[in-house]
């Protein structure tokens, strides 16, 4: 029978949030492929594909930007909410941090 941890849980990861700066992981590294890249956290050991280039030069660049809303800048506005999206997610995951 197992006793109950008196371990506290986890912090959740803070949210994305568009007007807020990010950046590459440190711990993460970024692989070129033909398909966009392959991007690997030597932390965590997960390994995501991002599957669109211009979104790979995005991430490589983010950290250049005050904000993820400003780096969607250099995007037409119609791939601003999918990119969004793609960004939160690697935020969640801890591919990109806050600056």
């Amino acid at each position: 029978m197992s006793s109950p941890s008196n371990a506290p849980a986890p912090a959740p990861a803070a949210s994305f949030s568009p007007d807020r700066g990010y950046r590459l992981s440190p711990s993460v590294a970024l692989r070129p492929e033909p398909f966009g890249a392959l991007a690997y956290h030597f932390g965590t050991r997960r390994l995501s594909f991002l599957k669109d280039p211009a979104l790979v030069r995005l991430v490589e660049h983010l950290g250049e930007h005050t904000s993820a809303r400003e780096a969607l800048a250099a995007l037409p506005a119609a791939r601003h909410e999918p990119t969004l999206r793609a960004l939160a997610a690697l935020a969640a995951t801890d591919m990109i941090v806050p600056l």
